[in-house]
Parts: structure tokens; sequence; C-alpha cells
């Protein structure tokens, strides 16, 4: 007994613990690196006796919840004197959980020919390095232990923006770092100044019960929260901030618990974060940092009502004395407008392609027909190899259900994920993706996770372009390179057009059979009104620097009013495209092999 009772109480084994590295300069010497510190000094006993023994416990039970240090309703007494810019002591165990996998294979020079726009009254410079911005002890540690070397585009431009308290609407390539582009300025500032008056909230009239957050991420899907969350928990590492997240179809009396833990940053869905409000769980009377990620779809999808509720008619601070920032990979005009009303004076941010694709992925379009697909994506998983990371997109969840019999009766590891399965279910299957248990996911939709996929397969082409471009931004992320197949046929000729101008300037080799497609498209639906993408390379632009009636330009340089392809020719109907698309075949395998060797010598 008396070994356990020093396990609890004060004679927990820590080993001298820095950032995961030498110290790149003196700001992180008080980081783990001083002579001083000795084995109970991890639990930083405040006194002697028996209130340094349950000081002691509780950052034991606290800090297995991952919340690393005070700063929760139950002692916010003792947290109000504390200096929340200082780290509280490390933890090797939960650094060893947050920081083992961080950042693998990351190619950053591929960032530096991306092009950058960025409009708006006053906008700050950008950045060159996470150094020339003041972001303080903590986030610069995490930084080292995440094994960032220099920020991303995105993130050049953005941190300097939220520092400077200004409002923000980005658009960026999927992968591109947006989440760490918000998570440290946003967490920065919350270090620097504290919990203010949320923090005397916790102690009144609702005492713990109600938690009033500082910073409210929003995002549309559970997966996309759970992956923000777990970049939450690194960069709030060693703070005495507590990162929370609420989602639909989970337990919400263990979500409950947990909030009432504390709760200082507060990653949800729409759906679940009203349920809570309602049921006086989450107060958002001193919200000062509001982000919506994925902004296109949370808005465009049918998020709106429950997105005005939670900004417009709650007790949230307006704009103006909240920090507003929208995220996302895409951002038409019409969303533009509609978004103008959570923002205010606000720098519109267009980095990279975004809204069309990279150009580290090879995107490869080929005719199959419906009955053929099944075959073909056998002959395609062979080509590439069982064992790489694959993700298949279907429309339907029956179809999704049928495919993976398939492929399970074929004798590949397979797993799939949509809205039927249960929230276990759906975790379970990432996880056997994420370990390569199970290498090829089937989905129904965008999946949203921070892994990097060999190979998207669209097994069946969505209807929509923009989600074709969530899709295939599952690979060729941060700058490695990727791989994205599409299976074409008769049932997609609505995308025809805009599939064929995200070829084009992303620099993609274009099927001859597209051209003829799109030409008679084009010709059919001349008088439909102009296509929504954007030029330039990039997929949206400020609508308020617009001149006239405020709408975008579509004049594409280059090109002829007669369309896509110059003088190159169009026509000969359907016999001349299946001709052409059975005579790629060969050539469209070797190009699959050779890619796939060129991201595996990326890797390793």
């Amino acid at each position: 007994n008396g070994g356990r009772y020093n396990l609890w109480f004060g004679n927990y084994e820590n080993k001298e613990a820095g950032w995961g590295g030498p110290p790149r300069d003196a700001a992180y010497n008080s980081f783990g690196g001083r002579s001083d510190r000795s084995k109970s000094a991890f639990f930083n006993d405040r006194g002697a006796g028996s209130r340094g023994r349950w000081v002691s416990l509780r950052s034991v039970i606290y800090e297995r919840g991952g919340f690393a240090g005070g700063g929760n309703s139950r002692w916010a007494e003792e947290s109000r004197d504390d200096d929340w810019s200082k780290p509280t002591a490390p933890n090797e165990r939960l650094e060893h959980e947050l920081f083992s996998a961080s950042n693998t294979g990351i190619n950053f020079e591929k960032y530096d020919d991306i092009p950058v726009e960025a409009t708006g009254s006053s906008c700050p410079p950008h950045i060159e390095s996470f150094h020339d911005v003041e972001m303080g002890e903590i986030i610069m540690g995490n930084i080292n232990l995440s094994r960032y070397t220099r920020p991303t585009p995105v993130q050049k431009y953005a941190i300097p923006i939220i520092k400077s308290k200004r409002d923000l609407m980005a658009c960026a390539q999927t992968g591109s770092g947006k989440t760490a582009a918000f998570l440290l300025p946003v967490l920065s500032q919350i270090y620097t100044e504290g919990p203010g008056d949320a923090l005397q909230a916790e102690n009144g009239r609702y005492g713990r019960r109600k938690q009033y957050p500082i910073s409210l991420v929003l995002a549309p899907t559970r997966e996309l929260a759970l992956q923000i969350y777990d970049e939450a928990r690194k960069f709030a590492y060693r703070s005495r901030v507590r990162p929370c997240v609420v989602y639909g179809g989970a337990d919400i009396g263990q979500q409950i618990r947990d909030l009432e833990r504390g709760c200082h940053l507060l990653v949800a869905t729409p759906g679940r974060l009203v349920d809570m409000m309602e049921r006086g769980k989450i107060g958002l009377d001193y919200c000062h940092y509001l982000v919506v990620d994925e902004a296109d779809r949370m808005l465009d999808m049918g998020f709106e009502p429950q997105i005005r509720r939670i900004v417009e008619q709650d007790t949230m601070p307006p704009k103006g004395i909240r920090r507003t920032m929208m995220f996302s990979a895409t951002f038409p005009k019409e969303i533009q407008i509609l978004a103008r009303d959570f923002l205010e004076d606000y720098i519109f941010l267009a980095v990279g392609r975004v809204g069309s694709t990279s150009e580290n992925i090879t995107q490869k379009v080929v005719w199959v027909e419906e009955t053929d697909k099944r075959s073909f994506l056998l002959d395609l998983l062979n080509a590439t190899g069982k064992d790489s990371l694959t993700l298949v997109f279907v429309e339907t969840k029956k179809g999704a259900d049928a495919l993976e019999d398939f492929l399970y009766r074929e004798g590949y590891a397979c797993t799939s994920i949509h809205g039927d399965r249960s929230q276990r279910d759906r975790e379970e299957a990432l996880h056997q993706f994420r370990s390569g248990r199970c290498p090829i996911l089937v989905a129904t939709a965008n999946v949203k996770y921070n892994i990097n996929v060999k190979h998207v397969i669209n097994f069946d082409l969505p209807s929509d372009i923009e989600e074709y471009v969530h899709r295939i931004g599952r690979t060729g992320r941060v700058g490695n390179l990727g791989l994205a197949t599409s299976f074409f046929n008769d049932k997609n000729s609505n995308i025809t057009k805009d599939l064929l101008d995200i070829l084009v300037e992303a620099k993609q080799e274009v099927p001859s059979w597209l051209e003829s497609l799109a030409y008679e498209h084009q010709h059919k639906s001349n008088n439909r009104g102009r296509s929504k993408r954007f030029s330039g390379g990039f997929g949206a632009r400020d609508y308020r620097q617009t001149p006239g009636s405020g709408s975008f330009s579509n004049n594409r340089s280059g090109r002829g009013a007669g369309g896509h392809g110059g003088n190159r020719g169009f026509g000969g109907g359907k016999q001349t495209i299946r001709t052409g698309v059975f005579c790629s075949f060969f050539f469209f395998f070797l190009t699959v092999m050779k890619t796939m060797g060129e991201c595996d010598l990326r890797m390793r």
C-alpha cells in the first residue's frame, strides 16, 4: 500500500523533459530544462501536508484527461493568480501521446511558389518565420515539438492577421495547414490575455455546471471536429487552457461531464452545440474568438439557421467585439455575401489554387461503364498495391456496404464509413484505416481526418464539383505527392465543364473525349448562365474588389470564345470517345504505377 500512495502523492517518476529536443534559443530554457527539477516538481506542490498531497493527486487525475494544468472552474480561485503565459510542468507520457506522430512526410519546399492574394484595408505584413511574430513561450515550444520548421503560406498571412485582431475570410487548399493557422494565434492571444471575465463567470450563478469558452471553433462533421480538437490539445500542451469537443452521435452525458471539468476552447458541430446551449451547459457571453471551418459547407448545405442561432440569437458578443475567422477550401461569391453578416472589416485571403486543386495531385479521369467499375477497381488496386492507403468514394450508403463486402470477398483488407454507422463504428473504421490494418476505406462523404492518403478513387463521381475538390484534397496534402482517379461515364455529364476547368487549371492531362463532351455540353447549356469556377489559379476572389455589379470575372486567358483547347478540335461523338478511352487504358496504368512509385520515394 505504501508504494501505491507514493505513486499518487508525489513520487511519480518523471524524467527531465524539455520540448522534444535541444532548445533553439534562450526562450526555451524554462521549458523543462531546469537542473533543479525533482521528481515531485511535476506536480507543482504549493504547500506542505495534506493540501500539497491533494494538489499532486488532482494534477495526475487531470493530466490523464489531457488537461495540462489548472484553470478550470473547480479551482478558478487558485488559477486567478496564475500567469497563463507561463508553461506548466511537462508530462512525458502526454507529450509522447500528442507529438509522437507529428508532421511526418511534409514537403515544405513545395510551398515556395504558391501564389497568395490578400485584400482588405490595412492588411498587416506577412511573416516568413514563426519567430517573426511574438506568440509566447508555450506556443513556440509546442511548434518545436510538432516539428514545424516554417509556416505554410496560409499560416504566413493568417497568423499576423489574427494576431492584429482582424476578422479573416481565408480560402486555402485542403491540407495546407489551415487548422494551425487559426489555433496558433488564437491560443497565443488567450495565453497572453488570460481568461479575463470568463473566469469570474465560472464561479457565478451557475457554478461549474455552465462553461464559458473563450474561443469557439465550429466544424460541419464529427471527424473534422475531432481532428481540430486533437490539434488544439497539442498547442494547449503545458498551458492552463483546456480544449473540449462536442459533436452529435456520441454520448451527450459523457460530453457534459467532460465540459464540467472546464472548457476554455470549444470545438463543436452546430447541432450538438445548440443542444448544449439549450440545456444550459454552454454560455457564449465571453467568447471572443469564433472560427468557422469549412465555411462554405457550413453555410451552403443547411447549417445557416443553426449558425445564426449560435452567433446572432444568443449571448455571443457581436461582430466588432469578437474576432471572427472563416476558413475553407472553396468560397464562391454567394457564400462570401452570406458570410459577411458574421464579419466586420475583414481581410480576404486566397492562397494557392484554392477552390481548385493542387498540382501536387496527379488527377486521372477514365471512362468506365457502370457495369465495369468493380473490375476496373480491382485492376487499379492491384496496380497501386494492396498496402497503399486508398480512399474510395461512392454515392450511396448501400453502395458503400456492397463495395466493402465485394472487396472483402476478393481478399482486400478494407472497411467503410457512412452516415448510418454509429459514432463508435466510424471512429473504429478510421482507426483501422489510419493504422494500416485496413488500408482501403470506402466512404460516402468527404471524410475529415489528419492523414496523408496516397490514392483517392472516385468510384462514383459527385454531382457537385465543389465536393470533388474536397474529396481529392484528401491526397497530396501539405506539399506531398498524391494520386486521384475518377471513374466517369454518361451519368456524370453535369460536371463535365467544371471538371475540365479544374484539370486545365492544375495543369493535368486532359483526355480528348472529355474535351469533346465539354464542348457538347457547353453548347447545350450555353443559355444557362456562367460556370461558378474562378480564374487565375484561385477558387474565389474577394467580391468587394470586383467593379460594377459585383459579379465575378470568368474570363480565362489564352482561350477563345469557343471553349477549351484552342484549335485542337472537337466532335466525333461517343464512338470516338470510346475508342480513345480504351486506347488510353494501358498508358493510364503505367502513369498510376509511376506516380505511386514517386509517392513512395518522397515519403521515404
